[in-house]
């Protein structure tokens, strides 16, 4: 052994004693498939923020079924003169001459439901949640969402202007919801978020209109508004999303993005049970072109990030073409809103031929969730099947020019709620209130194997795999100011067997690793 490798060695054990944070305290529920991790007032697990490491070495971070968590390893890289040829095995190789999207983040959202579960324990307890979430020790979402007025993600129905006629919104007045829950939990967030050094971008989505605007007088079932486009009722909508956007301002919490209606096609469907409104894309193009992008110009919202469709993948196509072939509303327009719950059914050759229409336009995942399907369980605690359906849906997307994913509620209780309607799902953190803790889900750690590592403003680089392997992959260079950039490579291995793979990087070097069966493993180094 040399006295370079010797120091190299030396210096890996050092820094892996320094760079580990809080384990895992795993719970193993009845019947479960892997371990939740339990957090209290008291303990919560960590992972320490990622830092530049030496020349020669790597780290991998590793989640899998079998109860590993984000648990963190520091490599040395292999002997350059390691013959690949005798070993057979598959080879991934890092190409950075091929360069796609740039990354916009990874998050989940502020909705009603999660806002109450957070505010619900103990002040060091809901602390713990969102250090997990927002804190250099967490995994660092970068991306929040919040619902304007209610959703079935609400304890009831209420919007911020019942009075019939007031059209100019003077009773407009944000809701108890908001004051107690949601800007006090977004607020810290947002600070946490802050101290990581990356602000927190948040995107607002409507549910519905106050009732009185609508066709069916209800915000819910099949109903759009009233009148035609440039009516007094469309025109009556657009103030009502600037005086949201203006109240919360108030509150200092500033908007990145807004969606202009949460599943639009909900809104057609008889008796919807929970907030909807109905819009063709004729519709809306329409109303972003003659009311709603003037009116935000005019409000001081140019830059705001102005999305269609906020509805599913299907969708997207005919949607892009309708709304963003008219110049007059794409000017208007920045990136398209895409949800996943029929992803299984939709090819991802739509996600690319609409990138290839309108490249200039990025596209979001706004939504997911589990435990969605009138079939299944709604919480399952420990499992590893939603995780990897998480982990599939994420490295899909983001090969097929999605720019970042977004999860649904943010912290859910033991029913999946609370919900008005009791449209009950699963969260990746789920809140035992009465005993103080709560549970990080599988599908957790599977966020945290893109936030923490895929910043905003990285961009996917490509890869190229030779011999036969089902894994699943991606690959990125992350920006790192003026210090040399990082590579991030994620790999997930939904099969019963170990795989083993070589890693080429031309630039820099070679790993020969194993990726464990069901498990999902992010790998980082840096461009010397």
């Amino acid at each position: 052994m040399t006295f370079w490798t010797l120091f190299l060695v030396v210096s890996l054990i050092y820094h892996v004693e320094l760079t580990q944070g809080n384990k895992c305290v795993p719970k193993l529920f009845e019947n479960a498939e892997s371990v939740v991790c339990v957090c209290n007032a008291t303990y919560c697990d960590s992972v320490v923020p990622v830092f530049q490491m030496d020349r020669g070495t790597y780290a991998v971070y590793t989640t899998s079924k079998a109860g590993l968590r984000l648990d963190k390893t520091v490599l040395l890289f292999d002997n350059p003169h390691t013959n690949y040829e005798d070993k057979a095995l598959p080879v991934i190789t890092i190409n950075r001459s091929e360069s796609h999207q740039t990354v916009l983040g990874f998050g989940g959202a502020f909705t009603d439901a999660a806002a109450i579960n957070i505010k619900n324990l103990s002040a060091a307890t809901q602390d713990n949640i969102l250090l997990s979430y927002f804190s250099g020790n967490g995994i660092e979402y970068s991306l929040g969402r919040v619902p304007i007025a209610s959703c079935d993600f609400s304890t009831r129905n209420y919007s911020y202007d019942d009075t019939p006629g007031d059209f100019n919104m003077s009773k407009f007045t944000l809701a108890p919801e908001d004051l107690q829950f949601k800007i006090p939990v977004i607020s810290r967030a947002m600070q946490l978020s802050t101290e990581a050094g990356q602000p927190l971008m948040l995107f607002a989505s409507p549910w519905s209109a106050p009732y009185w605007m609508k066709t069916n007088q209800d915000m819910t079932g099949e109903g759009t508004l009233k009148g035609d486009i440039s009516g007094e009722y469309f025109q009556a909508y657009a103030r009502y999303l600037i005086k949201f956007l203006e109240s919360y301002q108030y509150y200092n919490i500033t908007f990145w993005g807004l969606t202009v209606q949460n599943e639009p096609t909900d809104g057609f469907i008889p008796s919807f049970p929970f907030q909807a409104m109905g819009w063709t894309p004729t519709m809306m193009r329409d109303f972003i072109k003659e009311v709603l992008g003037p009116v935000l110009k005019e409000n001081g919202y140019a830059d705001l990030k102005l999305m269609i469709l906020d509805d599913q993948r299907l969708l997207i196509e005919e949607w892009a073409d309708i709304v963003l072939s008219d110049k007059e509303a794409a000017q208007y327009v920045s990136g398209i809103a895409v949800h996943w719950y029929i992803d299984f059914l939709t090819p991802t050759l739509l996600l690319d031929k609409v990138h290839e229409k309108y490249g200039e336009k990025f596209i979001l995942g706004t939504e997911a969730c589990e435990g969605s399907m009138p079939w299944q369980k709604k919480v399952v605690l420990g499992s590893w099947d939603r995780a990897e359906g998480y982990s599939h849906d994420i490295i899909q997307d983001l090969n097929h020019w999605v720019a970042g994913w977004t999860d649904w509620n943010l912290a859910l209780n033991m029913q999946g709620g609370p919900n008005w309607v009791k449209n009950f799902v699963d969260s990746p953190i789920i809140v035992n209130a009465e005993r103080d803790e709560f549970y990080k889900q599988p599908m957790f750690y599977i966020m945290g194997h893109v936030s923490k590592f895929v910043k905003p403003g990285s961009r996917r680089i490509g890869l190229s795999v030779s011999g036969d392997t089902d894994l699943e992959m991606v690959a990125f260079t992350v920006p790192e100011n003026f210090k040399p950039n990082a590579t991030v490579v994620i790999i997930s291995n939904r099969e019963n067997q170990d795989v083993k793979v070589v890693l080429h990087d031309p630039r820099v070097a070679n790993i020969t690793t194993s990726i464990p069966a069901h498990s999902i493993l992010t790998y980082i180094w840096w461009d010397f």
